[in-house]
């Protein structure tokens, strides 16, 4: 497990948002409403999507603890948002990123193994800043041979 440290400069998106638990996981929801609505958004950044998960302060990964979730994509301006989606601007910020392959039924153990084998290890504390997935190309929703990037805040120790 190597991931690369990368800042991600300020960037804009434009999609739609759900506020849910992982008790009641309601990805699916969100990402059955925003993907036949895409095509709408103008002055796309390139033709990733982009699940991005905004966290309450000291968020503790509690299955009843309510977090956001974004399914957005990348844009230039914010000059015409469809109706009906909003407007999210994450920061110049810190990242490790890990690429991961394989379908949803092993990515849980992935993140797992990020939060408490090589976070510790690393010399770095989680970031309070949005974690996100870059669904690119190689991504193919829950096949054994999708890729994506998963993105993890994070800082240095104090």
């Amino acid at each position: 497990m190597n991931p690369i440290l990368k800042t991600l400069p300020e960037t804009k998106f434009i999609g739609k948002h759900l506020s849910f638990t992982y008790a009641d996981y309601r990805a699916f929801e969100l990402w059955s409403n925003f993907m036949p609505r895409r095509k709408e958004i103008q002055n796309t950044v390139g033709t990733d999507l982009y699940n991005i998960q905004v966290n309450p302060e000291n968020f503790d990964f509690s299955p009843t603890i309510p977090f956001v979730k974004w399914a957005a994509v990348a844009v230039s301006n914010f000059d015409r948002v469809p109706d009906g989606m909003d407007t999210l601007v994450l920061e110049e910020k810190l990242y490790a990123v890990f690429k991961y392959k394989g379908d949803q039924n092993s990515v849980a153990a992935f993140f797992n193994s990020i939060y408490t084998e090589w976070l510790p290890a690393s010399g770095y504390e989680l970031g309070t800043h949005p974690q996100f997935e870059i669904l690119g190309e190689k991504y193919k929703n829950n096949d054994p041979d999708s890729e994506e990037e998963i993105w993890i805040p994070i800082k240095s120790k104090v």
